[in-house]
């Protein structure tokens, strides 16, 4: 999982890339290919 400032950059990498927030945390998630995983804060 990378930590990055933008998460608008990791979401343009792949289709399926998915911004959700839990616990106060952004992240990036994708569930067909599970190495664009991204968070911050």
């Amino acid at each position: 999982m990378k930590i990055v400032n933008s998460l608008k950059t990791i979401k343009l990498r792949h289709k399926g890339c998915r911004v959700i927030r839990r616990k106060g945390r952004n992240y990036v998630i994708n569930k067909a290919h599970p190495r664009f995983k991204a968070r911050q804060g």
